[in-house]
């Protein structure tokens, strides 16, 4: 045990290394998946049914897909074309693309749920359907969605680990290195899950007073 824990005093500036590489890259694709979801859920519900049918196309293949297919085919694939991107490039392109389809699914559903008084009460008053949408729909829409953004948030940061498998340095290909190294595959593993574990109970925290603070009084959050 002394000499894993040695292994890991070692392996330390490695190990934080990769540690910031997860967390930059799940700050970022949380971003970019947030406002790639709030465009394709507006295009969603866009006037135009050609519209509409290429958000629903979008939002159908990148939920039906595996996102290890999304970033081998940008990684493998784009080569083949004459285009090579980083693994961190490859990393965030990918991962919006993914995110922005689950974040954009989750507004629809809050969509469903608003009452179609609401919308006929904006057009009567002389709404444009962009206003509706920024001052009515949207507002509505992100305040039900918050559980369902902030476990996409927890999901990003698990998912983050798979960026390995492109040669992106993330907390979880370093650990993999030390396991390599030393062989110990159930005690790096099982380190690398703890960390994991804790990351994820600061984000469920912190979601939890988001909630809180954005609850409407006399309704269950």
């Amino acid at each position: 045990m002394d000499a894993f824990f040695n292994d890991l005093l070692h392996y330390s500036p490695q190990i934080l290394t990769g540690l910031k590489n997860t967390l930059l890259l799940m700050a970022i694709i949380s971003a970019t998946g947030f406002c790639g979801g709030i465009l394709v859920f507006y295009l969603s519900i866009h006037p135009q049914r050609r519209v509409r049918q290429w958000a629903e196309h979008y939002i159908s293949f990148f939920i039906g897909t595996p996102l290890l297919v999304h970033l081998f085919l940008l990684y493998y694939g784009l080569p083949q074309a004459g285009i090579r991107l980083s693994p961190f490039a490859v990393a965030v392109i990918g991962f919006t693309f993914n995110v922005s389809a689950y974040n954009a699914r989750y507004l629809m559903t809050a969509y469903h749920g608003l009452h179609k008084t609401q919308l006929e009460a904006s057009s009567a008053q002389g709404f444009s359907a962009t206003e509706t949408f920024r001052f009515i729909i949207l507002p509505q829409v992100l305040r039900l969605s918050v559980p369902s953004l902030t476990n996409q948030v927890i999901q990003n940061l698990k998912d983050t680990s798979v960026a390995f498998l492109i040669q992106f340095p993330d907390f979880f290909a370093q650990m993999q290195e030390i396991a390599s190294v030393n062989f110990q595959f159930f005690r790096v593993y099982l380190t690398a899950g703890l960390v994991y574990l804790a990351l994820i109970s600061l984000i469920v925290l912190a979601a939890r007073a988001v909630e809180k603070r954005i609850a409407l009084p006399g309704l269950a959050t």
